[in-house]
């Protein structure tokens, strides 16, 4: 204990404590952030509440597109006229739309169908319209029929005409058939 220092009495606990910093002066928060963030948490927990709903509805209806594909087609008459560039035809094509979901009804306001024939739409005809609109119950089928016959002025190039001859021969013809719909569903919750 010869190692004294005389200078530090019982006192002594260690080094002095540094004065206390001032305090920064706080940033004031603007106004308009406040209300952007408020606004932005709004919308935030508004499109959460949106998507759980929309998963929450597609959960129980468990919606399926309806199915829709020709059933009957009876072609009568299909040939091409090259000196006064005509096409005749003579198609009758019969539609069968089914609805596969078990809580939604489809209604149908006008469905209109496109006839192609080797990239040449040649014929166009109202399958529905406003008047004979329907509702195709859930788990159902029903018919729809599209007759397409006329006359229809083209110019096929050589190619086009070298086909429409083999599918002739062939007695085969492959149709595009486009179909606009005016449709929507509905459903119900149990």
């Amino acid at each position: 204990m010869a190692d004294k220092q005389p200078q530090l009495n019982s006192a002594y606990y260690g080094p002095t404590i540094p004065p206390a910093e001032a305090l920064r002066p706080r940033r004031h928060i603007n106004c308009c952030c406040c209300l952007f963030s408020i606004c932005w948490k709004i919308l935030l927990a508004l499109i959460i509440f949106l998507v759980i709903v929309f998963i929450i509805f597609y959960a129980m209806l468990q919606p399926h597109a309806f199915k829709l594909h020709v059933s009957v087609a009876t072609l009568t008459q299909f040939n091409y006229t090259s000196s006064d560039n005509t096409l005749c035809y003579n198609l009758v094509l019969n539609f069968t739309a089914r609805n596969p979901n078990k809580k939604l009804d489809f209604y149908y306001e006008s469905v209109e169908s496109h006839i192609s024939y080797n990239d040449v739409t040649f014929a166009s005809t109202e399958l529905l319209t406003l008047r004979d609109s329907f509702r195709q119950r859930r788990q159902s089928t029903n018919l729809l029929n599209g007759v397409y016959r006329g006359n229809y002025k083209t110019v096929l190039d050589q190619d086009q005409v070298k086909t429409l001859e083999e599918d002739e021969k062939k007695r085969v013809f492959h149709f595009s058939v486009r179909l606009h719909f005016v449709a929507y569903s509905s459903g119900e919750c149990e």
